[in-house]
This record gives C-alpha cells, sequence and structure tokens, in this order.
C-alpha cells in the first residue's frame, strides 16, 4: 500500500506524528518502524523519525497489506476479566504465551482470542498479534488489555508510550530489604554476550523505572513485593530486581538456577492490576486479577 502526502503551509513538525496522525491506523511505533526500514520518503529521500517538515515537503509512505492471518482460531478457555466492544481484559494463566512464535505455533492466547472475537481484533500489530498491545512473559500470570479495533488500539499505544497506564505487579524474591520501597532507574537493552537475555545497560539501553514496595518479609530470607512500571521494557521487573541483588524466586535466567522449595512453578510474578482511561468513555478504569492458587500457596508457606 502507498500514501502519498503533501506538508501544508503550518508549523514544523515531526514526520512520524503527522504521519500517524493522518493515517490513524497506523500507529506512531510502526511509522518509526518503517522509516528505518526506508519506507519513508521525503522530496525522495530517506529521512529520521525526528525530521521537522519543512513548507511542502513531499512524503511518500509504502508498506505491505496485511497478509491473511494463518494463525488458526482455537477453542481455549480464556478467564474474562471484563469485555465491552472496544476492549476485553483477560487474565493469561502461566506457562500460555501471548502470541504465536516460533515452536508455539497454537495454544497461544492470539489463538484463543481468535476464537472467541472472531473478527474483532485490532490489526495495527500486524497478522501474528491482532489485538495484542502489550505482552507478558510465558511464565508470567495476570491481567492483559486487549483491543478490538484500531481506534482502541492507538488510544491505548499512545497511554503506553506516555507512561501513563498503571502497571502493578506482585512477586515474591530473593532477600530482605533495608528500607520499604524504592525505585529503580536503570537502562536496560539487549545482554552484551547472551543474546536472548536482557540487561542493565548503561550504553546501549533504553530508559527503564521501576517502582517497588514490600508487602510482607517472608520466611527463609524472601519478600513478597509490589511492583510500579513507569516503562515497559523486555523482562524489566526481573532484570530491574536481579540488579539490585533481589531476583524473582522461580527465575532460572536472571536468579538462581533449580530452588528447592515445594510448590514453586516458574517465577513468580503476577501483574496484578491494569488501570487506564477507556478509549471510548474517555474515563479511568482498573482492573484486578486474583493471584494464581499456586502463588497463594507459595506464600502462605513462607509466612
Amino acid at each position: 500500500m502507498t500514501f502519498h502526502l503533501e506538508y501544508p503551509d503550518i508549523p514544523a513538525e515531526r514526520i512520524d506524528k503527522y504521519i500517524n496522525e493522518q493515517i490513524p491506523d497506523l500507529s506512531r511505533s510502526y511509522v518509526q518502524q518503517l522509516i528505518k526500514k526506508g519506507n519513508v520518503l521525503v522530496n525522495h529521500k530517506n529521512c529520521k523519525s525526528n525530521y521537522k517538515l519543512k513548507n511542502l515537503d513531499i512524503i511518500d509512505i509504502s508498506y505491505e497489506d496485511a497478509k491473511e492471518l494463518d494463525v488458526i482460531a482455537e477453542d481455549i478457555s480464556l478467564d474474562i476479566v471484563y469485555e465491552d466492544n472496544s476492549i476485553i481484559i483477560v487474565n493469561k494463566p502461566k506457562d500460555m504465551v501471548v502470541h504465536p512464535a516460533a515452536g508455539h505455533n497454537t495454544g497461544t492466547l492470539v489463538n484463543a482470542l481468535l476464537y472467541h472475537c472472531r473478527d474483532s481484533l485490532s490489526s495495527i500489530n500486524g497478522v501474528i498479534r491482532p489485538g495484542i498491545v502489550h505482552r507478558i512473559d510465558r511464565n508470567t500470570t495476570g491481567i492483559l488489555v486487549i483491543c478490538k479495533n484500531n481506534h482502541s488500539h492507538k488510544i491505548l499505544a499512545d497511554q503506553l508510550k506516555e507512561h501513563s497506564i498503571t502497571r502493578k505487579y506482585h512477586a515474591i524474591c530473593y532477600g530482605t530489604f533495608k528500607e520499604p520501597e524504592g525505585v529503580v532507574n536503570a537502562p536496560i537493552g539487549r545482554h552484551p554476550i547472551d543474546r536472548k537475555k536482557m540487561a542493565v545497560n548503561h550504553k546501549n539501553g533504553r530508559e527503564a523505572v521501576t517502582h517497588y514496595r514490600v508487602l510482607q518479609t517472608l520466611k527463609n530470607g524472601y519478600s513478597y513485593i509490589e511492583c510500579t512500571l513507569e516503562t515497559g521494557r523486555t523482562h524489566q521487573i526481573r532484570v530491574h530486581m536481579a540488579s539490585i541483588g533481589h531476583p524473582l524466586l522461580g527465575d532460572d535466567v536472571y536468579g538462581p538456577k533449580n530452588p528447592k522449595l515445594k510448590g514453586l512453578e516458574g517465577q513468580t510474578l503476577h501483574a496484578k492490576t491494569l488501570g487506564f482511561i477507556h478509549p471510548e468513555t474517555d474515563q479511568y478504569v482498573e482492573f484486578d486479577s486474583e493471584l494464581p492458587d499456586y502463588f497463594k500457596a507459595l506464600l502462605e508457606k513462607l509466612n
């Protein structure tokens, strides 16, 4: 698909913002990807996302039309917290992958959503991730919002980018804290050696901020904490807590491997609270999900 735009005689504006305003179905992050790939030309030349448009600049945009979704709909039970014509809030169980990827073509949240929502899912994030605005790890449980149309998706994606969405996670971590609360402000990027991992990376990382507070000091040197995300980088809570000496219990990537604790089922991280401005009502809404049974059992055992 191609678009041809001519910038009017108005004050200078960033090109990524202007294209997003003119073609709402293209999220600003997707526009930035197109610019990086050379799919956006200004006066027949490549540009950068922060380019300030000038009077009568000619903009040419090209990208592939959405392909037919080859991910099959599957009748998989969903724990639905809330649903209306714009959004659906689900409580994701442990071991469920959010969207199809290599080695996980079936049994994902997207497979289940395609069956439940049929054709009512946003298409902004492509054919493999319909409706998906944000993700949580396979072994993380908890609450997610899915968008049923592109209008809602764009509004929520903008809120995520502006860091205005409330995202609170509960976790059990190693060690006891000297202070009841704190902030980890450390950029996160790809690990310099192990490319499958993330790491605190002050040279090539992106801004990452996690607020934490201790909910309860547990037995055997563990703590029950709440983490509030200001940003949303890959593995953010896991990386940040490990970086200050408090890796999550059960996280064998960033913490001790194979901890001997009966009832442990992988990393103890649960997306508990999610709040945002509803894309249709323009009112703040907040949703909460219960801790999974195994998590509650561990807390009782360590209490």
